[in-house]
């Protein structure tokens, strides 16, 4: 059952998952395009999410995207400040400004991050907890997790749970993807490939999710529709049980670095 479109508004839009975003090249989303797919959005019922380029919307944008009720996801490096201050999600690409940065409380953030930087960097995560509705770490790399790295693992996230402790017994009640999860959620909350999410491109066609967009240079290998005749119900099901790159490294990745939009 369908329960969210995610608008990606440019091809060079942040990832907030696993996936690279390699594109390089601006391609905003066609006005008529955007209109529709708030359209298709609300006719289904659908949860909007809009992933926002970098640079300063046209107002005309702006204008149709606060026509309705969304989820923004912003890069903490967008250069335009009232996306800033209306974001619900903002997503760093690496740890560059995470301990200068202006969390709010009511604002999920992310962190797309290797395993190594993470290891290093770990307890810059102690001023965003103790700020932000909600901090979630994206491994973009735990394919390559060995032995030594999951010992190394499991006592940084030793270290983090006593971290939120302390904060818990100040009265705040921080949320970190790889701990909290475990203790909020009574179901797994994943990114549903079975068809509870799909993305609506810059191109106009339809796919499961971002990845499947951005993987592959034919843009439309992957597609799973478009607005104009909807979802190929045959091709949507595929992906249920799909071997696809994209599809095998969610598998990997869903159980430590999804389950946040429940908790929105």
């Amino acid at each position: 059952m369908l329960k969210y479109l995610t608008i990606l508004l440019d091809d060079t839009s942040i990832s907030y998952c696993h996936y690279e975003n390699i594109k390089e090249d601006f391609k905003l989303i066609s006005l008529a395009d955007l209109k529709a797919g708030i359209m298709f959005a609300i006719k289904e019922n659908l949860i909007i999410q809009i992933v926002l380029p970098n640079y300063e919307l046209p107002p005309e944008y702006k204008e149709v995207i606060n026509s309705v009720e969304h989820i923004s996801i912003i890069s903490s490096l967008c250069e335009d400040g009232s996306l800033h201050a209306e974001a619900d999600i903002v997503v760093f690409d690496d740890w560059i400004g995470l301990d200068l940065y202006s969390f709010k409380g009511g604002v999920i953030y992310m962190i797309r991050t290797s395993k190594y930087d993470f290891f290093e960097r770990y307890l810059f995560l102690q001023r965003p907890l103790s700020m932000a509705a909600r901090m979630n770490v994206i491994l973009t790399d735990i394919k390559t997790f060995n032995k030594n790295d999951i010992e190394k693992y499991e006592k940084i996230l030793a270290a983090l749970s006593e971290k939120i402790e302390k904060l818990c017994l100040k009265g705040k009640s921080p949320q970190l993807n790889l701990l909290t999860n475990r203790i909020r959620l009574k179901d797994m909350n994943n990114c549903d490939k079975d068809m509870g999410n799909i993305t609506l491109a810059p191109n106009g066609k339809l796919y499961v999710c971002p990845a499947f967009y951005l993987v592959d240079d034919i843009e439309t290998k992957f597609s799973i529709g478009d607005l104009k005749y909807g979802l190929d119900l045959e091709i949507s099901q595929q992906y249920k049980f799909c071997s696809t790159p994209p599809c095998q490294n969610c598998n990997t990745y869903q159980h430590i670095n999804c389950a946040w939009l429940n908790n929105k």
